[in-house]
């Protein structure tokens, strides 16, 4: 098991493609198929995305993504310091209904559950911790 990779972001969007670049590296030197690191760089990507627009709605706080690969597979912890708010309480959109009687949001939380194969929520110490883990096939 390699060491975690630590990255500290702050909270701009402009930041989301060093984690997307640094994810690769790592799981492409640990083995993981280029679907499998797609899959895993827009969940990330979309979690993350999620904090600056929702959690913090402004400039100036910082986004923690530490990654670690253990028993073939990927976790990734990210960690902000935005309101509480569990990202897995939103429920399952209505894909049936017509898109203009669909409710707003959710299709990331959504999308992120679909592409990874598990996805935990904490609130601990005043921080929201968001742990995806995709394992290697």
């Amino acid at each position: 098991m390699e060491a975690p990779v630590v990255l500290t972001i702050d909270s701009i969007i402009d930041e989301i493609p060093v984690v997307s670049e640094r994810l690769e590296e790592l799981m492409s030197r640990a083995g993981f198929s280029p679907e499998a690191v797609l899959d895993t760089q827009l969940a990330v990507e979309e979690a993350i995305t999620n904090v600056i627009v929702h959690g913090y709605q402004q400039k100036g706080n910082e986004i923690r993504i530490a990654c670690r690969v253990i028993d073939g597979a990927i976790e990734i912890r990210i960690t902000d310091s935005a309101p509480p708010f569990n990202p897995l309480s939103l429920p399952t959109p209505d894909l049936a209904s017509d898109v203009n009687e669909r409710r707003i949001g959710g299709l990331g939380i959504y999308l992120i559950r679909r592409v990874m194969d598990g996805a935990e929520y904490a609130y601990e110490g005043g921080k929201n911790i968001f742990t995806l883990t995709k394992k290697r096939t």
